[in-house]
């Protein structure tokens, strides 16, 4: 019907003669992305609290019984790697993602849509996201985050005020025998001080601090823009396509032998069987673009409150200290953590995208 590699679109035949169940695909599929949501919001949720930790313990215990010792070592080895050592895995899993993405947009979205007459800027949209968000990526990977060394110690030790209790005044890193700034830290990942340090993040294999969080949060707009783009770059396609070939207006016969009008359900069923990997495109693309863009809710959350998310984590696990069913020791006291550094929504944008001893390092070379 669209010709090319245009898969035809179905006939009565097809409606008539189907013996397959309605909601096998539909409902193995739906199954899949709630399935997917709902771990990822019951561990957001528990990382605030100890269940997360005690059933990873309890987990851990549990298959100690059952796993050889010398695979669980080889399993921690890994881990360990992974997660505690500078390596480019994530990184170069990112990429391959990436560009298995935008190889089936390339190959099968881009070409149908041609057929039916899209406009090549709403078309071309996801690849200058692409580009954009590559040249971000690799300046979130490979900018210096604000490395504390001898050198520049007394310049950072001036620029936030140490607030006596998060961030008390005379402390020293006992790894790098450095003085520790307010809002500084030590990475154990990297094995060195950054300052206002928000987090280590595998994807881009580098520390997220004061000086490349700007690039960070470019990388992770235009990512989660580029997600969303092709999520409804793809939807409409799917749309248009039901549009073109009148599918809502066609009927087949249940598996009780009446005659039935195509519906919603069934319309969904049979993109999924037609066009399988851009259903399932879809699907990640939109998962991706729900957790991107919750991440950079909460990340831009942070930078207009002038906080970073070292400083939320330890503010959440002494609020987590007034909790009833957690017993701590009489010298645990709780520590209420006010931020001093907020100076108003522009203010605390401009510290991000403007910070002052990037700019003061500048002018003097």
């Amino acid at each position: 019907m669209f010709g090319g590699g245009m898969p035809e679109l179905p006939a009565e035949n097809y409606l008539n003669k189907r013996n397959i169940p309605r909601m096998d695909f539909l409902v193995l599929f739906l199954f899949y992305l709630a399935f997917m949501l709902i771990g990822v919001v019951t561990i957001c949720i528990c990382s605030k609290t100890h269940c997360l930790k005690g059933l990873v313990r309890r987990g851990a215990q549990i298959f100690s019984y059952i796993i050889p010792e010398c695979l669980r070592r080889a399993m921690l080895r890994f881990l360990h790697y992974l997660f505690h050592t500078r390596n480019h895995t994530f990184v170069i899993l990112h990429l391959i993602l990436q560009g298995m993405v935008y190889t089936e947009y390339t190959w099968e979205i881009f070409g149908l849509c041609q057929e039916l007459e899209f406009s090549l800027n709403y078309l071309f949209l996801p690849y200058l996201l692409l580009i954009v968000n590559l040249v971000f990526f690799a300046l979130s990977c490979e900018t210096n985050p604000g490395t504390i060394t001898k050198a520049n110690e007394l310049l950072f030790l001036q620029v936030y005020e140490f607030d006596e209790g998060m961030f008390p005044k005379n402390m020293r890193c006992s790894t790098c025998d450095l003085r520790k700034p307010a809002r500084s830290k030590h990475c154990s990942v990297c094995n060195r001080c950054v300052h206002r340090f928000d987090h280590h993040c595998v994807w881009v294999n580098n520390c997220i601090g004061a000086w490349n969080i700007r690039y960070f949060l470019f990388y992770l707009l235009t990512l989660t823009a580029s997600a969303a783009t092709m999520a409804v770059v793809s939807t409409v396609f799917l749309v248009q396509l039901v549009m073109v070939s009148d599918l809502y207006l066609e009927t087949y016969v249940d598996d009780f032998g009446h005659l039935q009008v195509v519906d919603t359900v069934f319309v969904i069923q049979y993109l999924f069987v037609t066009f399988p990997r851009i259903v399932f495109l879809l699907g990640f693309v939109v998962v991706l673009s729900f957790l991107l863009g919750s991440y950079l809710c909460f990340c831009l959350y942070l930078a207009a409150t002038n906080q970073t998310t070292n400083e939320w984590y330890r503010d959440a696990r002494a609020w987590c200290q007034h909790c009833p069913h957690v017993a701590w020791t009489p010298s645990a006291e709780p520590q209420v953590y006010r931020n001093i550094h907020s100076r108003g929504l522009w203010s605390n944008l401009r510290e991000i995208f403007l910070p002052a001893v990037a700019h003061y390092e500048r002018k003097k070379k």
